[in-house]
């Protein structure tokens, strides 16, 4: 009851830096121990130096050298023997083929190897197939070593299985000194299709019946001719061509010469058939023997071509063509005569089989291009343009008849565009072209190309094209689809065919004057009446000059406007309008007609009573 003090003693320190314990000198309470206290270890010390205490120190022996391991395993290699299975999907003689390898184990760094010997013509990429390196083992990062190595067991390196069935005796000797119990050794498994493929040994047998050395000596030199023909005429470019077939008697082999004559088209390779004995019939094979890659044996050939097989008159196949022999040479027959005796020779008169005329069918034409140069293409292979009338081409060049034409169409905003039909006659082509007008919301240019246009109902086998003839006041063309017409004429095309009307029909030429009489008369009235109202040149470009001063002060009017106005009112383009139009047409346009000065400049415009040519008018309304 008189302690207070109740913990125990500390007996960890530190020395110099470093730490060390010691016994405890007082116990709980504070009382000081007097008992010496060693630990268990300091005990075994003290019973074990009962030598040293009597003898002294006794001397150690130096430490052995350290000795790395790429010294002392240099160049120690474990070698194991081991195949794999690989699987072969695109062949119908083998599944699968055996790959065999050797596994090298590499002690000093434990990397290991994977290398397949290789093998002459396998047609396979052999050789090292692993790299030396540690070769891992699981998703855990660890890597083989050598413990995990054994006969009779299997390893998978990068997803290939290898099965290891034997190692060499220094391997052996190494496992089995580390403790390592080995398997007993595997038999290697061969590949069966290498196997197949080892030919067995030939064997030379020399019949004892025939002597081919004697046959060489009698019959060197010797060979039998036969002309034959091939008549190949059934299939697609077939013909009848001419062989010659040659014998040769001292070791009984066929060869088949190609007959040339000169400029015949073909290349100068005279042999169709060389120098070889031919199967006459074979052994009895499975339909899967692949007879037309391996080279022909006596073991698959039950009877071969002989001179008895060869005969005037007869045919004979060789090699799946039949040959129609008619006539063979002099030596032949004489060889035919002593050794079979026969003596009917008479060669067969071939006659040719008359060729079957093909009626060429043109097909139908497809719309791109021109019609005659197209149809130079089922005429030749390398298709010539078409011929061309040269003279015609001279006489005619720069020769253009121009037509206005409208289109003929359902939509009314169709049928106020106006083209110019262009007929070229160095050529009998046409063009159209669309003037462009302003705000119609509708893009002028080109609309039609130069080309020849057909006449409806025109066969690609007689096409009838549209001529000078065709084109009257009027009339109607269809171009490709499209309807045109022919609302108006260029002067020189009147003119034209009033200088050649021998070549066009008189209501062509009777059209084109009823067209432009209403014209000719307002020239010839118009000249002929300025002189009488006593006005000149002069007088109407005063007059003129002095309506514009006057029209200055109305400053509404739009003068580009009321040109456009009346050309667009002038249906026909002739450049005159009734006056009732005309004057309507003005108080449309806020035109102050009832002004002296304008009203004057009307009268002398006027041609006629009813009739105002509107040209010089416009001309006091300058754009």
């Amino acid at each position: 009851p008189q302690k207070k003090s109740f913990h125990r003693s500390q007996t960890l320190g530190y020395k110099n830096g470093f730490a060390f314990s010691r016994l405890p000198t007082v116990g709980i309470g504070g009382e000081r121990l007097y008992v010496n206290q060693l630990s268990q270890a300091e005990l075994d010390e003290l019973s074990n130096m009962r030598p040293t205490l009597t003898y002294g120190q006794a001397k150690q022996a130096p430490p052995s050298g350290f000795v790395p391991a790429h010294v002392a395993f240099d160049k120690k290699i474990l070698k194991f023997d081991a195949y794999f299975q690989e699987d072969v999907p695109l062949s119908a003689e083998e599944h699968y083929r055996i790959r065999q390898v050797c596994i090298y184990y590499y002690l000093e760094d434990d990397s290991m190897s994977v290398i397949e010997p290789v093998v002459h013509n396998s047609g396979l990429l052999q050789g090292k197939l692993v790299r030396r390196h540690r070769v891992p083992k699981n998703d855990r990062g660890d890597h083989y070593h050598w413990k995990d190595l054994n006969r009779g067991m299997n390893i998978t390196i990068y997803g290939r299985t290898y099965r290891i069935v034997d190692c060499d005796p220094f391997t052996q000797v190494f496992l089995e000194s580390q403790g390592i119990e080995l398997n007993p050794p595997e038999k290697m498994v061969s590949d069966p299709y290498t196997e197949l493929r080892q030919l067995p040994v030939r064997k030379y047998v020399t019949p004892s019946d025939f002597d081919q050395l004697k046959q060489f000596l009698t019959y060197d030199k010797q060979v039998l001719r036969f002309y034959a023909t091939w008549d190949d005429t059934n299939s697609m470019f077939g013909e009848n061509r001419p062989y010659i077939i040659h014998y040769y008697l001292a070791d009984d082999t066929v060869e088949v010469r190609e007959v040339y004559k000169k400029n015949d088209g073909r290349d100068p390779f005279p042999i169709l058939i060389k120098r070889q004995r031919l199967p006459k019939t074979f052994v009895d094979k499975k339909k899967t023997f692949p007879s037309c890659v391996l080279e022909i044996s006596d073991q698959e050939v039950l009877e071969w071509y002989t001179a008895k097989d060869f005969a005037v008159g007869k045919s004979t196949t060789l090699l799946g063509r039949t040959f129609f022999i008619y006539d063979c040479d002099e030596f032949t027959r004489n060889f035919y005569r002593d050794k079979f005796g026969i003596t009917d020779f008479q060669p067969v008169e071939i006659k040719k089989k008359p060729r079957e005329e093909v009626q060429q069918v043109i097909p139908p034409y497809n719309g791109f291009g021109v019609l005659e140069d197209s149809l130079q293409n089922c005429f030749s292979l390398l298709p010539k343009p078409p011929r061309k009338d040269i003279t015609k081409m001279l006489e005619n060049h720069h020769k253009v008849l121009r037509y206005q034409v409208a289109l003929e169409s359902p939509n009314p905003e169709d049928r106020k565009r106006r083209f110019i039909l262009s007929y070229f006659l160095s050529n009998d082509m046409i063009s159209i072209y669309e003037p462009p007008v302003r705000n119609s919301g509708i893009i002028g240019g080109k609309y039609l190309g130069k080309t020849r246009v057909a006449k409806p109902g025109s066969t690609t086998e007689n096409p009838t094209y549209y001529e000078p003839s065709d084109l009257t006041i009027g009339s109607t063309i269809e171009v490709f689809g499209h309807r045109f017409v022919i609302t108006d004429a260029d002067e020189y095309v009147l003119n034209y065919m009033e200088s050649n009307a021998e070549s066009f029909p008189a209501a062509t030429l009777q059209s084109l004057r009823d067209h432009f009489r209403p014209r000719q008369v307002v020239k010839e009235t118009g000249n002929s009446d300025i002189p009488t109202l006593g006005t000149s040149k002069q007088e109407l470009d005063e007059l003129i000059a002095q309506v514009q001063e006057e029209l200055k002060l109305h400053k509404y009017l739009n003068n580009k406007d009321i040109q456009e106005a009346f050309l667009q009112c002038d249906e026909d383009g002739s450049g005159i309008l009734e006056k009732a139009k005309f004057l309507a047409l003005c108080d449309s346009l806020s035109v102050p007609t009832n002004a002296f000065l304008v009203n004057k400049l009307i009268n002398l415009c006027s041609c006629g009573e009813d009739k105002i040519n509107y040209h010089d008018f416009l001309r006091a309304f300058p754009s």
